[in-house]
């Protein structure tokens, strides 16, 4: 026994990679979701009716004038009150016309995703304004070093399959080099797909600029864009954000991926009952694909029906809570009804830390998203406080949540061989009465089996006799290793110098050895 206890320490180091994602076989991206069902067909109907009938009868407000034309024009009408209704036969004309079958797109082409049925992917998103640093327990602003180094993360954690803006850049005052430097870091610190967001078209504009020289062109960058811009254009309830609309329109363009989010709160600005939440929030997300059809049909756009929870007693944001989850498998299954790609948030703990509180939260509402079907999690990774904070040593931790999350949602695979009738046969009737050497468990022992790296499965009586570092020092170790390797050099050297000579960017030039061409 000794001996397979050495073996198995040999095999296991042996497996263990410097991201520490376990064995690739076992996990993927796109594994297919779509075991958890918490709205019935019927029910999923019902609210399809209702968000109709909110388009139809109570429609948005502060709509653009060449929204307006646009949608009036294709049989929509404006109410004395000034609000626009949308009828039912224009959003299921719009709804065949609506973007199907498309990427979002890395760098690189090893890390494109395909976010169509239920096939799921997890990553980053977020807008935190504070560090957590969880040695010190002290919070501090984000700067643009930090989003830079959480792409960095990001970029090597292989089960963080995009990376979105996680952090804003605090230490940048301007709106328009925050938000151009914001665009760069990402895209200079991870080759995966990255988003971001924009208040401004002029500033979205200068953004795909850069994209184009790292694509190669104009050309290069509608073939294969990278960026996915998320766009907040509603203010719930039913209520258009104006400047964002300029948003969907610049993206319609340019060519460039949207995600069209509606993130009302639940008992606030959206309905109480999760049921009115998620018709609520499906009415928004229609508006804005019909508006980005009408502009160009076709257009690959993510259905971001995000309603997200309140605490009844106090008002406040609760992303970790149960029914964060339950709603975001919800809005999962009204994607899945229109078969358009869509954009949930799971992940984002109300805890300050990672800890126990973190673990749970994160885990639940990831794992119903996940089981759902959810085609892209964002906030999946470094989120905290409800989405007010961000670690960095959390993407190590996350990135083996992350990886569990997968595990359990591809389920057992059923067949003559892992039913294994001829091996068991062969052990009980032979053979030594166990399987730990059997040829079949060392086979499977990868592709079956999902190993954390820094979940500690050691007895009792091993962990007591060793002194260890606690998880997030581990963690701490790990991310500090991460980040001192060379930084990624996806972007050339010369790519690079362009960019800088033609835009301020104020994030400072990587280690040169290490952005050599």
């Amino acid at each position: 026994m000794s001996r397979s206890r050495s073996g198995r320490a040999i095999r296991r180091a042996a497996r263990s990679n410097g991201a520490g994602s376990g064995p690739t076989t076992a996990i993927w991206p796109g594994i297919e979701g779509g075991r958890y069902r918490p709205i019935s067909q019927e029910g999923i109907r019902a609210i399809h009716d209702t968000a109709l009938r909110i388009l139809a009868e109570v429609g948005l407000a502060r709509a653009t004038p060449r929204c307006v034309k646009a949608v009036t024009s294709a049989g929509g009408s404006l109410t004395e009150q000034g609000r626009l209704l949308f009828p039912r036969g224009l959003v299921e004309r719009m709804l065949e016309t609506a973007g199907r079958g498309f990427k979002l797109h890395g760098q690189r082409p090893e890390f494109d995703l395909d976010p169509s049925g239920t096939r799921i992917h997890l990553g980053t998103s977020g807008a935190a304004v504070h560090v957590i640093d969880s040695e010190t327990r002290k919070v501090r602003d984000s700067t643009l070093q930090d989003l830079y180094d959480m792409a960095r993360l990001a970029d090597v954690l292989p089960n963080i399959h995009m990376f979105q803006r996680t952090v804003v850049a605090r230490d940048l005052t301007d709106p328009y080099e925050m938000e151009l430097n914001t665009a760069y870091a990402c895209a200079l610190g991870t080759a995966k797909p990255i988003g971001t967001s924009f208040s401004s078209a002029e500033t979205m504009r200068d953004a795909i600029a850069i994209f184009h020289a790292i694509a190669g062109g104009e050309a290069a960058w509608r073939e294969r864009p990278f960026c996915c811009v998320s766009t907040c254009f509603v203010v719930p309830p039913l209520t258009f954000a104006e400047e964002a609309l300029s948003i969907i329109e610049c993206a319609a363009d340019t060519g460039t991926p949207l995600k069209l989010v509606s993130a009302g709160q639940a008992g606030a600005t959206s309905p109480a009952p999760l049921a009115g939440a998620v018709a609520q929030q499906t009415a928004e997300v229609l508006a804005g694909l019909v508006y980005v059809n009408l502009l160009n049909p076709g257009h690959p756009a993510l259905f971001g029906a995000l309603p997200f929870v309140s605490d009844l007693r106090t008002g406040a944001m609760s992303g970790g809570s149960a029914e964060q989850g339950v709603l975001m498998a919800a809005c999962a299954q009204m994607a899945q009804f229109y078969n358009i790609p869509c954009a949930v948030s799971a992940g984002m703990t109300d805890s300050k830390m990672p800890d126990f509180q973190a673990g749970y939260e994160k885990g639940i509402t990831e794992l119903l998203s996940a089981l759902a079907g959810a085609n892209l999690i964002y906030e999946a990774a470094g989120m905290y406080g409800s989405l007010l904070a961000a670690s960095k040593e959390s993407f190590v931790l996350d990135n083996d949540l992350i990886g569990s999350v997968l595990r359990a949602t591809r389920g057992i695979d059923v067949s003559e061989d892992t039913l294994a009738f001829e091996v068991i046969r062969d052990v009980c009737l032979g053979g030594p009465g166990h399987f730990l050497g059997a040829d079949q468990t060392l086979d499977r022992m990868q592709s079956d089996y999902y190993y954390p790296a820094m979940a500690d499965r050691r007895t009792p009586q091993e962990w007591a006799g060793s002194n260890p570092a606690d998880l997030l020092e581990q963690a701490r170790e790990r991310t500090r290793a991460l980040l001192a390797e060379p930084a990624p050099r996806h972007i050339p050297a010369e790519v690079d110098a362009e960019i800088r000579r033609r835009f301020p960017i104020r994030l400072p030039l990587p280690d040169t050895d290490s952005r050599a061409a």
